[in-house]
C-alpha cells in the first residue's frame, strides 16, 4: 500500500475543507460523519491500523452541530472551525479516558481538558477521539502498548513510529486531517517521517503542556501532525495567534534567488540511501557538523533522570503493570548517576550556544528526520544498530535546545516514506514553513 490512502481526508487540505464548509458544500456534521466512517472502515480491516483507542461519537457529533450553528449565525472561529481532529492518548480530554498506553491507567477518565485541547476547542476544532501512543510516550517505535501496536498505513507489517503513533497513522490514512501529538525526543517527527506526512514540533513551551502526562519535562513539547507542512502552519497559527509575517533571513545568509540559506547536518550512522534522497533536496547546502554522539549522550542522561522521577513510585509498587520494554528502560534510567545528570545540564547550555551560532550563519538547518525507514513491528535491531537509539539520533538534538523543527516527506527508500527535517531559530517559524512548501511543491499528495 502506498500514499495517504483510504480515508475521506486523504489529500484534502485545511484550505480545501475551509472553502467547502463556508460555501455550503460540506458541513461540520458531515465532516465528522466522514471521519467516523473512515475510522470504522479501518476497524473492520485485517489487520487494523489500530490508530484510535477511543472514539467519541456522541461528543464529536454534538460539537459538530455547535460548529455548524455558529457558522450559520455568523460566528467563524478560523481555519480549524468544524474540522475533525484527533488527540494523542497522553493528552487529557475531559470526559474521555487517558490511558497512556499502559495498564497503570486502565479506566482512568480525565476530568478537565489539557490546555492545548482548550486551544483546539476555542479554535472551533471538533475532537473525534484519542489515538494510540507508545506506553507513557517512552519510545519511538509505536509498537509497545497495552493496546497493541499501531501499524503503518504504507505497510501494515511495519512500525508507524512513536510515540505519537496513532496520530500519525490516522492522518496518513485519511481518517482525520489533523492530530495533536507530543514530542520529547522526536515523537511527532518520527511517526510523521515513517508514515509520509508532516510533523511539526514548535519551540519549547509555545504550545502548553498542562494536562499532558509528562515524560521528561524539560524536553516535552506538544506538536502537530497533518498531511502537509502548510496544514501544520495553518493549525499552528490558528492555535497560537502568531503573526504570519516571516522574519527576515539572516544577514548575508540568503541563498540563491533570495531563498533562505541552509546548512546541512551530516548524520553519523544512517542508511546511505536515506541520506542520498534527503541530501538531494538540498544540493547546494554546505555541510556542517554537530557532535551528534555527544548530544545523544547528554539528551539521554537528562531524559532518563527526568523520566524516572515521574515513574519511581509506580516502578516500586506495581512494576508488573508496565510493558516489559518500558520497565527495562525505566530500570536502566534508575541507574543514571546524579553527576552525569549535572554534567549533562551544563553541556546542554554549551550545545545550545553551538546550535545558535550555526543559526546565526544559516536560516535553516537540514538533515534526515530518521536515519532508516520503518522497521518491521517487533524488530529491535537492524543493519545500522539498535532501533531505540537510532530513531531519536537526529531528532533529539532539537528537543535538547528547544528549537522549532519540522519533518516533511521528500521521497521513498525501499518502498517506504523518507522525511527531511528542517530546523530554525525561535521566532522564524514561517521561514521553516515557506522552505518546506518550496521543498514539496509538485510532489504528489
Amino acid at each position: 500500500m502506498g500514499g495517504r490512502m483510504g480515508g475521506f481526508f486523504a489529500g484534502r487540505t485545511l484550505v480545501d475543507l475551509g472553502h467547502a464548509l463556508r460555501n455550503g458544500d460540506e458541513s461540520a456534521t458531515g465532516l465528522v460523519r466522514r471521519a467516523l466512517e473512515s475510522i470504522d472502515a479501518d476497524r473492520n480491516a485485517d489487520p487494523t491500523l489500530n490508530a484510535f483507542v477511543t472514539v467519541d461519537r456522541e461528543g464529536a457529533e454534538a460539537a459538530a452541530r455547535r460548529a455548524d450553528a455558529e457558522l450559520a449565525s455568523g460566528v467563524d472561529r478560523g481555519p480549524l472551525h468544524g474540522v475533525p481532529v484527533a488527540v494523542k492518548d497522553i493528552i487529557d480530554v475531559a470526559g474521555l479516558p487517558t490511558g497512556m498506553g499502559s495498564a497503570h491507567f486502565t479506566g482512568h477518565v480525565a476530568e478537565t481538558d489539557a490546555a492545548c485541547v482548550t486551544m483546539l476547542r476555542d479554535a472551533g476544532a471538533v475532537i473525534v477521539g484519542k489515538t494510540g501512543t507508545h506506553e507513557f510516550a517512552y519510545g519511538g517505535t509505536g509498537d509497545v502498548s497495552v493496546n497493541g501496536p499501531v501499524r503503518n498505513p504504507h505497510d501494515r507489517e511495519r512500525m508507524s513510529g512513536g510515540s505519537s503513533a496513532g496520530s500519525a497513522a490516522a492522518v496518513a490514512a485519511g481518517m482525520v486531517p489533523l492530530a495533536l501529538g507530543t514530542d520529547t525526543g522526536g515523537s511527532v517527527r518520527i511517526p510523521a517521517a515513517f508514515c509520509g506526512i508532516a510533523g511539526f514540533k514548535p519551540a519549547f513551551d509555545v504550545l502548553p503542556t498542562g494536562g499532558v502526562f509528562p515524560l521528561a519535562a524539560s524536553f516535552d513539547h506538544v506538536g502537530l501532525l497533518a498531511g502537509s507542512a502548510d496544514d501544520c502552519r495553518i493549525a499552528y497559527q490558528a492555535l497560537t495567534g502568531l503573526a504570519e509575517a516571516a522574519p527576515s533571513p539572516v544577514d548575508g545568509g540568503a541563498g540563491p534567488g533570495g531563498a533562505p540559506s541552509v546548512g546541512w547536518i551530516e548524520p553519523l550512522v544512517a542508511d546511505p540511501e536515506v541520506v542520498r534522497v534527503v541530501r538531494a533536496a538540498f544540493p547546494d547546502a554546505p555541510s556542517e557538523r554537530l557532535d551528534l554522539d555527544e548530544i545523544r549522550r547528554v539528551f539521554r542522561a537528562i531524559q532518563e533522570s527526568e523520566a524516572y522521577d515521574v515513574h519511581a513510585e509506580r516502578v516500586e509498587k506495581a512494576p508488573e503493570l508496565y510493558q516489559r520494554v518500558t520497565l527495562e528502560r525505566l530500570e536502566q534510567s534508575a541507574r543514571t548517576p546524579g553527576w552525569r545528570f549535572v554534567r549533562a545540564v551544563r553541556a546542554r547550555e554549551r550545545i545550545a550556544r553551538e546550535v545558535a551560532e550555526l543559526l546565526e550563519r544559516y536560516d535553516l538547518l537540514a538533515l534526515p528526520t530518521l536515519p532508516i525507514t520503518a522497521p518491521r513491528i517487533g524488530e529491535t535491531e537492524g543493519p545500522f544498530g539498535p532501533h531505540i537509539p537510532m530513531l531519536v539520533s537526529l531528532t533529539c538534538p532539537f528537543n535538547l535546545v528547544g528549537l522549532p523543527a519540522l519533518s516533511v516527506p521528500v521521497g521513498t527508500v525501499h518502498g517506504m516514506p523518507v522525511g527531511a527535517q528542517l530546523v530554525t531559530r525561535r521566532g522564524a517559524e514561517n521561514i521553516l514553513f515557506e522552505a518546506a512548501a518550496r521543498l514539496t511543491d509538485g510532489r504528489p499528495g
